[in-house]
């Protein structure tokens, strides 16, 4: 980890603990910072909030009082699910102290490469996938993934080396909150609407996700998806060399396919059939992750023993089970639409679908389409449920059923099913109205899977 001392003796406020707001008050009091860690929730009896204490590191919690910043504060660290319309955030920003997220803290003590992946879907898939790939067959150092991935970038920058590689997958939350932020390769999977509940607009949401490269150089690269029109012309706004990846297209300084072969700047790297993710938003996340790869100086040998092995990330289209000749699929990462096409595209069987949660008003009239080509039935719930519903009706979907939750879903879901169908969970909607995380939601589907199939007969 490089030092830095720019953080030395400056009083920093760090809004939310969890578990990016903890490493980063650790980081900041290693680096030499007065810290003062401010949540909402009463965290009188948390064991990280005294474990922070007994470092000397202010804990207030149980409200976000204003008069914090009555005092000479020089940065503001928040944690990146805070939305600027905070009112402390915004008498900080009237107060023009600089407001920043773990990430860019990351960022100014990393040794290391940093590659950065951005996208409204595949990021995670595509950090795994790139994460495994830099260290297969690998002799020195080590590739670390963290990020919105679910491991603090502040925490695990602690461990890179000057050998390593940091491989940060980014959320628009946490890019919307970068300064200086200069990832030597920058990754673009695709851009959709979404998260325009925190955003308030979608300009404002693309241009969060546009962040991810708007501080790199000439001598830095830009992977970009060149099959969407809009990244193909936001792609002219970066400074660094451009690297597009294509599913139709020859890119002759990128990736793409041609007669069932991935190429490289036209070197073939490996056959598209041998990719052991099925999907064709999943053979995206490939080219992406192979050209970061490439240019990172992985061999193309390297490259096809991991791709030809890789079985996804869970949550992301994971494969749980065969029961009775049904495949159980938990897709619980698909927070929107979008996603759960591109889920629902991948098969070719009758897929039984669970979806449901927060409402943020979508009508889901495009998942019809694919509901009508690939669902045999549904069991919905949540407060989507109702919407669904008609969407479903809509697209000729001959059996709904409406659940109370996630684990209820499942014995309805193998009720409704046949030998030889899929079971597919990709709610399209967030978890937050029954859960607290898409990992929690997820958990709980694959715990209802094993208790159903291993209940005694």
């Amino acid at each position: 980890m490089k030092k830095t001392e720019k953080y030395e003796e400056k009083n920093i406020l760090v809004l939310g603990l969890a578990r990016s707001g903890k490493n980063a008050a650790l980081l900041l009091h290693q680096l030499g910072a007065k810290v003062t860690v401010n949540d909402a929730k009463d965290l009188s009896d948390d064991p990280d909030a005294q474990e922070l204490e007994e470092l000397g590191i202010n804990v207030v919690s149980g409200g976000h009082p204003e008069n914090l910043l009555d005092e000479k504060i020089d940065f503001l660290i928040k944690n990146p699910g805070i939305r600027y319309d905070n009112p402390i955030i915004e008498k900080a920003l009237a107060q023009k102290i600089p407001i920043l997220t773990d990430v860019e803290l990351a960022y100014e003590v990393c040794e290391g490469i940093l590659v950065a992946i951005t996208g409204t879907n595949g990021k995670t898939t595509t950090t795994m996938m790139l994460t495994e790939v830099m260290n297969t067959d690998r002799k020195k150092g080590k590739a670390f993934a963290a990020g919105n991935i679910g491991f603090p970038a502040s925490e695990v920058v602690q461990k890179v080396t000057s050998e390593d590689e940091l491989i940060m997958e980014m959320s628009s939350f946490q890019l919307m909150g970068t300064q200086h932020f200069r990832p030597s390769i920058a990754v673009f999977t695709n851009i959709y609407s979404a998260h325009l509940d925190y955003h308030s607009s979608r300009e404002e949401y693309v241009q969060a996700k546009m962040n991810i490269t708007k501080n790199q150089k000439e001598t830095d690269w830009f992977i970009y998806n060149w099959d969407l029109p809009e990244l193909r012309k936001l792609s002219e706004e970066s400074p660094a060399q451009l690297v597009p990846f294509s599913r139709h297209e020859r890119m002759e300084n990128g990736v793409y396919v041609l007669d069932g072969t991935i190429y490289f700047r036209n070197e073939p790297v490996m056959e598209r059939e041998d990719v052991a993710l099925p999907g064709e938003h999943n053979l995206e996340n490939a080219l992406a992750a192979i050209a970061a790869a490439k240019l990172l100086g992985k061999t193309n040998k390297q490259i096809q023993d991991c791709l030809s092995r890789f079985s996804g990330v869970k949550h992301r289209m994971q494969f749980v089970l065969e029961h009775e000749n049904r495949k159980v699929y938990n897709d619980s990462k698909a927070t929107n639409t979008l996603a759960t096409i591109q889920a629902l595209q991948g098969f070719n069987q009758p897929i039984v679908l669970l979806a449901g949660g927060l409402d943020r008003g979508q009508t889901f009239e495009d998942l019809v389409p694919v509901l009508k080509e690939h669902v045999k039935a549904m069991i919905v719930f949540g407060e989507t449920a109702s919407t669904l519903i008609k969407a479903g009706e809509k697209a000729g979907v001959k059996t709904i059923r409406k659940v109370a939750d996630v684990t209820a879903s499942v014995p309805e879901a193998f009720e409704v099913s046949e030998s030889g169908d899929v079971i597919l969970f990709s709610p399209a909607c967030a978890s937050w109205d029954q859960y607290d995380s898409f990992e929690k939601r997820g958990d709980a589907f694959i715990e209802s899977v094993n208790k159903l199939v291993h209940k005694p007969q």
